[in-house]
This record gives C-alpha cells, structure tokens and sequence, in this order.
C-alpha cells in the first residue's frame, strides 16, 4: 500500500462526493432559512449545523419547535429520524471498525446519507487496503460537508431575502430517494419501506408531526418481523 494510492482515493471522493452538492446544496440553504423564520439566531443555526450535519432532522427538530412542541418531543423527534445512521453504522463496521480510533471517530463525524452509500458500494466491490478506506470516506465527507456548514449560513444570512415559491423543499426529498430507492433490495427492505411510507400518510394528522415517528416505528416493526419469518422459513 503506498501514500500514492492513499491520496489518489481522496480525490477520487472529492470528485465522486461533489454532485451531490447540486442537491443538498439547496436543502442546506432551506435549513438555515426556516432555522432563522423559528427564532433561532446565527450562533444557533451554525452551532446545529456543525453538531449534526443531518438536514431531514435538523428540519424536523426545528419545524416541531417553530409549533410549539416540547423541546423533549422536538429532539426525540430528531432523533428518530437519525436512527438511520447506527444502521448505517453497522453496515460499515465490517469494512472500516480495524482502523485507527481516530479516524473511526472522524467517520462517526461524518457520516451522512451520500457519504455512507457511496462508501458503502465503494467497499462492498472492490477490496481495499484499511488506510484506502479512509481517504475515500474522507475525500468524500469534505467534499459535501463544507458545502453544508456554507448554505446553512448563507441560507440564515438571507433568510426571508429567498422567495418563497423557490420549492427548495423538494431537493432535499429528491437527494434522500435517489440515495435509499436503490438501497432498498430484498422482501423485508421493501415491506419496511412500503409500511413506513403508509403509516406515515395514514398519519400525517397528527399533531407536532407525530406521523412520521409512527411511520418510523411501524416500518422498522414491520421489516423486523418480515426479516424474522423468513429466516425462519428458510430454516
């Protein structure tokens, strides 16, 4: 293993990260946006932004708040939607959890959805040196985060300066379909997904946007049960 490879699979992650700023750029902006129209000030915005680095719960957080939900709702609500990211986890320990402590910390860091898939399928088809590993999760991690910590700021600066028919909304929707649809493989994935998605509808009165945490709790439910039988059956 040489230092040569080492830096050509870093650029390699900043060139492979870098698309995905055409989506996540706008949601980032919409972050800081609505973060700035729910009271929240400029430390406030950059301190969330740099903390969790996860547009879907940093919305859902924020939107619970600007409604007057309990501050202990609008986190937990947060957190479920992040509960993703210790599947994710798993699913990378196998390739990446004998290297360094550190850098084991700095992935735990950055982890987020685009990074992950694209780590992810990196490592699943080509075998790769541990230390490889790394530089293509990092390269790709400073490829996107940046941009984030950005637009979040630009999006808070702006604030109400962005007209409000821009459907910025729907880039962030768009980006995190084009990331898991292709992910979802296998009969438990797709009745997890297909209970979620109905729950959620079903749902989606309820106050504080309860909806989406029962959608949650009911996909995961459903795939667990779904992975269960079958391996039963083919027991």
């Amino acid at each position: 293993m040489s230092t040569d490879q080492s830096g050509r699979m870093f650029r390699r992650g900043l060139v492979d990260g870098a698309p995905f700023n055409l989506a996540s750029i706008p949601f980032s902006l919409l972050f800081g946006v609505v973060a700035v129209e729910a009271g929240f000030d400029m430390a406030q915005v950059m301190g969330m932004s740099f903390i969790v680095i996860a547009g879907a719960s940093s919305l859902t957080a924020i939107q619970l708040l600007g409604d007057q939900a309990p501050a202990l709702m609008a986190v937990l609500a947060g957190a479920a939607v992040n509960l993703r990211m210790a599947m994710y986890s798993a699913s990378l320990a196998p390739h990446i959890s004998d290297g360094p402590l550190l850098w084991r910390l700095g992935a735990a860091y950055f982890l987020v959805d685009h990074v992950y898939a694209m780590a992810l399928r990196d490592y699943q088809t080509t075998p790769r040196a541990m230390r490889e590993k790394f530089a293509y999760f990092f390269g790709l991690a400073l490829s996107v985060c940046p941009f984030w910590y950005l637009f979040c700021w630009l999006g808070a600066l702006l604030g109400e300066a962005i007209p409000p028919d821009w459907p910025l909304d729907f880039a962030g929707a768009i980006m995190f379909t084009a990331l898991v649809a292709p992910m979802i493989r296998g009969a438990p994935a797709l009745i997890a997904a297909g209970v979620a998605s109905l729950t959620a509808l079903a749902a989606s009165g309820l106050p504080f946007s309860l909806g989406l945490l029962v959608g949650g709790v009911a996909g995961m439910v459903a795939g667990a049960a779904a992975e269960l039988g079958l391996e039963r059956r083919n027991a």
